[in-house]
């Protein structure tokens, strides 16, 4: 529970909230009520008719399906066997071998003019060390649109919270093996129960569609701009506190006379995070183990049109293993990458040869005891398409990672390894 002084300084942002859902709620009542003074003026046929037209077709008739697994090999030419990350792939490292990434099937469709259903399940999850390929809900949200054009729209459930470019690109068409530490130790997942508000101008909406369809390996349409707010404790986790955090985001994907897309953004959330800790270690912490939990991070991204460019950078504080005290401590943290990529066709093959290098310095709040992290790696990849349904990716990673909690507090690792993955898009 917050404490008085925090629960003072929440009180700004509960009444900010309060205001946004107002407006957004008038604002939707005004939307009801113009298409109905609309259709008042323009329609010539009984009001019979449209609803006969719909009825035609079940809600299940509007449903479709698709998806994509992702089955990972990490121990060829390895180095060092106790080099792992936890937020990055539990493939990694000593006794591990061979497994399915991800197995993912997504149910989606328009099951109204006005609501958008996307429920993403994945048949891949950890549910701990030794228990793997349990199901479980990765999105699950709904799409209420307040305009006929859809330029405006409300989104409620578990989703992708609107931080970063490479937190909203899937996993089905980023390049590398994984998302960078920096950003995405942001949200865990990339995902969290809330309630966001999008705006995009209709054009643009058709242009984040385009960079996804194209083979451009665009983010998805997140909106040109986007507030939310959201528990806080990641997905797939109950709310351990009585406060929200609150996202914003605005990015634009400009199109130059060229034809060169360029897409910059910036991003932003602040709120409280709770951490848990390793049991029986004495690991010292504030109050309920409740810290602030503020980011903003900056985004460049060049479209690979051939030659491909993206960078982002985070800066902020939050939660964060001290080895030298055994305690968690509230400190800053930085961090971010840079990629360079480039798309070339050849016949009805498609490769993406790749060079990333990414740096982060500060804690993961959704690892135990908010563990240390220090990260400088450099991977380098190539993804091969031979075919649309099918995709081979192999990367040879160059790691330091130093990460540090109570049950290991001198603990950095270095070495290489090639990673190959194999991917089955249906």
């Amino acid at each position: 529970m917050a404490n008085g002084s925090d629960q003072r300084r929440m009180r700004p942002f509960i009444y900010t909230v309060k205001h946004i859902i107002t407006v957004l709620f008038l604002a939707f009542l005004g939307a009801l009520n113009a298409q109905d003074t609309t259709s008042v003026k323009k329609t010539t046929v009984p009001a019979a008719a449209p609803a006969a037209q719909s009825s035609s077709k079940k809600w299940y008739d509007l449903i479709s399906m698709r998806g994509y697994a992702q089955v990972r090999y990490n121990r060829l030419l390895e180095t060092n066997p106790d080099l792992k990350c936890e937020q990055c792939d539990r493939y990694w490292g000593d006794n591990n071998g061979l497994g399915i990434r991800r197995l993912r099937l997504i149910f989606f469709g328009n099951v109204h003019e006005r609501v958008y259903i996307y429920i993403q399940p994945d048949f891949a999850s950890s549910a701990s060390s030794t228990g793997l390929h349990f199901a479980q809900i990765r999105d699950a949200y709904f799409d209420l649109a307040l305009d006929k054009k859809k330029e405006f729209r409300l989104r409620f459930g578990q989703s992708k919270v609107p931080y970063g470019f490479e937190n909203m690109q899937s996993s089905q068409n980023r390049t590398p093996l994984d998302r960078n530490d920096a950003l995405n130790s942001a949200v865990s997942n990339e995902r969290d129960m809330g309630t966001f508000f999008y705006w995009a101008p209709q054009k643009i909406r058709e242009r984040f569609s385009y960079l996804v369809s194209s083979g451009l390996k665009g983010s998805g349409d997140y909106g040109v701009f986007a507030l939310g707010v959201y528990n806080g404790q990641t997905a797939n986790r109950p709310e351990t506190n009585n406060n929200l955090h609150i996202v914003t985001r605005l990015t634009y994907p400009f199109k130059l006379k060229s034809g060169q897309i360029i897409e910059p953004g910036i991003q932003a959330f602040k709120g409280k995070t709770n951490i848990s800790v390793t049991s029986g270690k004495g690991v010292l912490g504030t109050d309920a183990f409740l810290y602030d939990d503020n980011r903003v991070a900056g985004t460049l991204r060049i479209y690979p049109q051939p030659i491909g460019f993206t960078a982002e950078y985070t800066v902020g504080t939050g939660p964060q293993y001290n080895p030298t005290t055994n305690t968690v401590e509230q400190k800053d943290l930085k961090g971010g990458y840079a990629q360079v990529e480039y798309m070339l066709k050849k016949g009805k093959h498609i490769f993406f040869p790749f060079v990333r290098y990414q740096y982060y310095n500060g804690g993961k709040k959704q690892e135990v005891d908010a563990r240390m992290y220090r990260v400088r790696e450099t991977e380098i990849g190539l993804e091969w398409q031979p075919f649309k349904n099918f995709e081979v990716v192999a990367m040879y990673t160059i790691s330091d990672r130093t990460f540090q909690d109570a049950a290991k507090p001198v603990n950095q690792q270095k070495g290489r390894l090639l990673r190959l993955q194999t991917q089955f898009n249906f």
